[in-house]
């Protein structure tokens, strides 16, 4: 799973990828205008940057010189209908990671985020291992050695981004930040009881729990757990 952030001004193509995303079990939000888009990623933290370069208010092309000014890593993949060799080579200089042309199928815009996010994490296949915790992003699956865990998607969303990032501690906001809609009225609370039933369904009896909680500072997956 990864929070996307879609900046696109074709309402009805930025609804089709948002639900085609949320199909696939990211978490996307959309945004219809380069000012808004500005702003979210000034305030929020996002896995990916979905950036359309024709845009109202300002251009794409100003969003991505903007960001990457900032120090701001995060892979961006442009959405256009420019088809031109030097369109696309003046959209990589300027900072996007990939670049994909109107129109296009669902399914290969999936696959160049994917490939976009195995090359951010460094992480080559689907699968994340954590002691006896394994999580196959792409089969939706958890299991605790043999056994299967069943979790809800939120659930599922959340261990995978403590998963990805072992021994980082993150405050609560910063969860929330990232694993869930910037639209969405989650609170601390909700992180909460996210987190304890995730304690309850992958925890062993008498053992420290997989999910470490430092006291005023957040929580944060054991980074040597050995099982």
């Amino acid at each position: 799973m990864a929070k996307i952030l879609i900046i696109e001004d074709d309402i009805q193509l930025s609804k089709l990828v948002r639900d085609w995303l949320r199909m696939e079990r990211h978490e996307a939000e959309v945004v219809n205008d380069g000012q808004e888009g500005l702003n979210r990623l000034k305030v929020y933290e996002y896995d990916l940057i979905v950036l359309d370069l024709e845009l109202p208010m300002i251009s794409g092309m100003e969003i991505l010189r903007e960001f990457r000014a900032t120090g701001k890593k995060n892979p961006v993949l442009i959405l256009t209908g420019r088809t031109t060799i030097d369109d696309k080579e003046f959209g990589l200089d300027a900072g996007a990671d990939d670049y994909l042309t109107k129109p296009f199928h669902a399914k290969e815009l999936t696959a160049r985020i994917r490939a976009l996010m195995r090359r951010v994490s460094g992480q080559v296949g689907a699968i994340l291992k954590s002691g006896n915790i394994e999580l196959d992003r792409a089969a939706f699956t958890v299991k605790r050695g043999s056994e299967d865990v069943k979790l809800v998607p939120k659930e599922f969303a959340l261990l995978e981004f403590l998963m990805r990032n072992p021994g980082t501690v993150f405050p609560p906001e910063a969860l929330l930040n990232r694993v869930w809609s910037n639209e969405s009225d989650a609170t601390v609370e909700a992180l909460t009881t996210c987190i304890k039933r995730l304690r309850k369904k992958l925890d062993a009896d008498g053992q420290e729990s997989i999910i470490r909680n430092v006291h005023g500072v957040g929580y944060g997956l054991r980074a040597d757990r050995q099982d």
